[in-house]
């Protein structure tokens, strides 16, 4: 049977009943990709691989956990949702608004948001409204409107979000066949992790797995507010996605690291645009910045001698490279421009 997308795929798993709408835009069903290149280059004694959430339907992990929001907006008869976002969000909740013929709004950062991101969620019709403020200013004026008017909010403050996240987890179990030893991802508004260790301890529970994984979670250190135990007033990343002072899931986030006996920790900007060009230059995946975090958290535990050697890693690619294609532009080296003959051209080439 051709793949249906998340709700049939794991109904069994969700929150889902007879009423409930299948709204699919065939999200999940993701790549796990084992690296060829990378645990040589960086001296990694282990199995390491890359869930590419990137190939999700509008390029990020928010569509898993957006079908399930919005199938559940319809089903409460919702016709308009709104959400916060730092990009992946806005692009996911106005796709999927778009297909079942909802009203979608969505506050942005004024200028704070990566271009492919912003474009999605226009041409896909969300009403954008940018404000002179960050995401955590745009996403508490969301938490108040959504309060007083009839609206739904579509954060992953949502608990349909998680539900429809954790899914990523059976399908690596399902992928490798086993649970890896540990989970390395980025950490922004923190309902990634949440909803991996969900996924992870209710397929244990349900004798589909033998063991848990520990969960490592990486912030940028310009907005690491769980590592520093204090929001960030003013958040300062590259990897915009998450550029988050007071994430909506920090408990959940803490609670995801001690139940497991992992670590949430942060990276500078350069580990992470280091990890960034690693992963297209070596393996030929090319992810947005905010992604590579898992990556550079991994050289960073490494190089702190945290492995023992032959473990099985899995990272986390929250989204496509092509959300933030300036960012690519401004750190790959540039084309070489010559005269249109072979002469030109050999004399460039290393061959």
């Amino acid at each position: 049977m051709a793949y249906q997308g998340v709700i049939k795929t794991y109904k069994e798993f969700l929150p889902v009943n007879e009423k409930t709408p299948y709204v699919t835009l065939l999200e999940g069903n993701t790549p796990l990709i084992q690296a060829r290149n990378i645990p040589a280059k960086i001296g990694l004694d282990a199995r390491l691989f890359f869930k590419y959430e990137g190939l999700n339907p509008t390029g990020s992990f928010k569509d898993r956990g957006m079908c399930m929001a919005v199938a559940k907006a319809v089903e409460d008869g919702s016709k308009v949702i709104m959400c916060a976002s730092t990009g992946n969000t806005s692009a996911s909740a106005a796709a999927y608004a778009a297909h079942a013929n909802l009203q979608c709004i969505v506050l942005v950062e004024g200028g704070g948001i990566a271009l492919g991101k912003l474009a999605q969620a226009m041409i896909q019709g969300a009403t954008v409204v940018e404000i002179d403020g960050n995401f955590d200013q745009a996403l508490k004026l969301v938490k108040e409107i959504t309060e007083i008017y009839p609206i739904t909010l579509v954060n992953s403050l949502n608990p349909f979000r998680i539900e429809g996240q954790k899914t990523a987890s059976f399908e690596i179990v399902d992928q490798l066949g086993e649970v890896p030893d540990y989970h390395f991802l980025p950490v922004g508004n923190a309902g990634n992790i949440t909803a991996y260790w969900k996924g992870y301890k209710e397929y244990y529970k349900h004798g589909k797995s033998q063991r848990l994984p520990k969960m490592m979670g990486w912030q940028a250190e310009g907005a690491a507010p769980i590592v520093r135990g204090e929001p960030v007033e003013k958040p300062q990343t590259i990897a915009t996605a998450i550029k988050i002072g007071n994430p909506a899931s920090w408990n959940f986030a803490e609670a995801a690291r001690d139940e497991s006996g992992g670590v949430i920790d942060m990276i500078s900007d350069d580990e992470i645009l280091t990890a960034y060009s690693l992963l297209a230059s070596h393996e030929g995946i090319f992810a947005e910045p905010a992604s590579a975090a898992s990556l550079a958290g991994v050289i960073k535990y490494k190089d702190r001698g945290g492995f023992k050697g032959g473990e099985t890693i899995v990272c986390t690619l929250t989204g496509h490279g092509l959300k933030d294609p300036d960012r690519a532009m401004k750190y790959a080296s540039p084309p070489i421009k010559l005269k249109a003959n072979i002469d030109d051209v050999m004399s460039v080439l290393n061959i």
